[in-house]
C-alpha cells in the first residue's frame, strides 16, 4: 500500500534543495515503506530558483507567494527552509491552515519565537519535524542503543562540539546567517542548536548552564542580492558590512541525571571543517563520534573487548537505515543521506498520524537551553534551564 503525501517547500536555497532531493529519493531507497512524496509546489522570491525547482527537481508548480501553498488542498506538508526571521510567520500560518510542518532548525529567530511556533502547532494538532539530522547517523543511533542497553553503565561525562569551517574565510560573504535581524543569534541558533539537541538526545535534560560568546570576524564582504551563500567569498577591497551575531559560544552544562559536560561551537575557527562531534564517558565504557568521520565510531567497552583501549566500529548495513542506501559493511553514506532518513521518518509519522521526533517540542527543549545560555552571557553566572513552553 502506498501513501502519497503532497509537499510544499518554502525557500529554495541550498537547504531547500537538499530537502527536496531527500523527498524525491525516499521511493528510490525505501520503496518498501510505501511513502510517496509528491513535490506539489515551491515558493521562493528569486525567480531563477523557482525555475530550477520546476525544471530540474520535478515540482509541479512554483510561485513567489508562499501563501498560495497554504491555500492548496493537495498539499499536506509545508516544509520551511526560509531564513530564521521568517520561521514564526510561516510556521504559525501553516499551522492555522491545517498543514503538517517540517521546519529547519532552529525553528524561529530566537527562543521565544520557537515557543510561539510550538504552541501554534500543538494547538492545531500538526505533526511536526525539525532538522536535527545528525541524530540519524547510524553510528549515533547505535550509540543511543548502547546507552539504552546500559552498556556504558551510568554516564558521567559528555563533551559536545560543532566546529565548522564556513565562517573562517575572512572574505566569506555577509549572508543572512551573519546578521542578527535576519538569522537571530549566530552560532547559538545555527550550530549550537545541533550540539544541544545531540546532548539532550543522548544524555537527557540539561538543568543549568554557564556560557560565554565572542565575535572573531567583525566585518564581511557584502553579497549581491539573491545570490551567494555562507560558503561563497568576496574579494579584497569589496564593500563590507558588520557581523552582528556571535561566531563562538562555549558552555559548561549540568544534566538532570548527574552528567557533567561542555558544549562548544565556532564558525570561524581554523582546522576543523565540519566537526559536529561528541565524546561521552560512563562507569563501564566510552564512545566518541565525529561527523567528519560519519561512518566511524570510537568505542571503548573493556568488559566486552579482547584488548584494552578504543576500537573503531565501521558503519554498515547491520545498523539502522544504512542498508537501504548502500549494502555491506564499511561502505559510506553522507550528509544528504541523513536528510533522506530524516524526511522518511517524518513522513512515516505523517502517514501514520502519530507524533514525530525530533519535533517542535524537541526544538523548544533546545531553545530553552539556548535561552539559559543567553541569560548567562548577561549575568556572567550559572543560569537554570526553564522550559519556555506556552500553555
Amino acid at each position: 500500500m502506498s501513501e502519497s503525501i503532497g509537499i510544499g517547500v518554502i525557500g529554495f536555497g541550498w537547504m531547500g534543495q537538499a530537502h527536496s532531493r531527500a523527498y524525491r529519493n525516499i521511493p528510490v531507497y525505501y520503496p518498501e515503506t510505501g511513502i510517496r512524496p509528491r513535490l506539489v509546489a515551491i515558493a521562493d522570491t528569486v525567480p531563477e530558483r523557482v525555475e530550477l525547482a520546476t525544471d530540474n527537481f520535478g515540482f509541479e508548480t512554483g510561485t513567489s507567494d508562499w501563501r498560495e501553498l497554504l491555500e492548496r488542498d493537495d498539499i499536506d506538508v509545508i516544509d520551511i527552509t526560509a531564513p530564521n526571521a521568517l520561521h514564526e510567520e510561516l510556521a504559525v500560518a501553516a499551522a492555522k491552515a491545517g498543514k503538517h510542518i517540517f521546519c529547519e532548525k532552529p525553528v524561529g529567530i530566537e527562543p521565544r519565537a520557537t515557543a510561539a511556533i510550538e504552541q501554534a502547532a500543538r494547538q492545531a494538532g500538526a505533526i511536526t519535524g525539525c532538522g536535527f539530522n545528525y541524530r540519524w547517523a547510524p553510528m549515533v543511533q547505535y550509540t543511543k542503543q548502547l546507552i539504552a542497553e546500559g552498556r556504558f553503565g551510568d554516564l558521567t561525562h559528555y563533551r559536545g562540539r560543532f566546529f565548522s569551517m564556513y565562517g573562517r574565510d575572512r572574505l566569506g560573504l555577509l549572508s543572512w546567517r551573519f546578521k542578527q535581524d535576519e538569522a537571530g543569534y549566530g552560532v547559538l541558533s545555527d550550530i549550537m542548536s545541533h550540539t544541544i539537541d545531540m546532548a539532550l538526545y543522548l544524555c537527557g535534560p540539561i538543568t543549568r548552564v554557564v556560557s560565554v560568546k565572542e565575535i572573531f570576524v567583525k566585518e564581511r564582504p557584502l553579497p549581491t542580492p539573491g545570490s551567494g551563500t555562507h560558503y561563497d567569498r568576496g574579494k579584497p577591497g569589496d564593500p563590507t558590512g558588520q557581523v552582528t551575531n556571535e561566531d563562538y559560544v562555549g558552555a559548561l552544562v549540568e544534566f538532570a541525571n548527574g552528567v557533567r559536560g561542555t558544549l562548544e561551537v565556532d564558525r570561524s575557527i581554523f582546522g576543523p571543517q565540519s566537526s559536529m562531534a561528541y565524546e561521552m564517558n560512563g562507569e563501564r565504557g566510552a564512545a566518541s563520534w565525529d561527523h567528519e568521520k560519519l561512518n566511524q565510531l570510537q568505542l571503548y567497552l573493556p568488559e566486552e573487548q579482547p584488548t584494552d583501549g578504543f576500537v573503531e566500529v565501521l558503519a554498515g548495513d547491520t545498523y539502522p537505515h544504512q542498508g537501504n542506501i548502500v549494502p555491506g559493511g564499511g561502505n559510506s553514506i553522507g550528509y544528504e543521506d541523513l536528510k533522506i532518513i530524516e524526511a522518511l521518518e517524518f513522513l512515516k509519522a505523517v502517514a501514520a498520524g502519530r507524533p514525530n521526533h525530533p519535533s517542535f517540542g524537541d526544538a523548544l527543549a533546545v531553545a530553552s537551553v539556548a535561552d539559559a545560555m543567553t541569560r548567562s552571557w548577561e549575568s556572567e553566572k550559572w543560569e537554570n534551564v526553564v522550559s519556555l513552553r506556552i500553555d
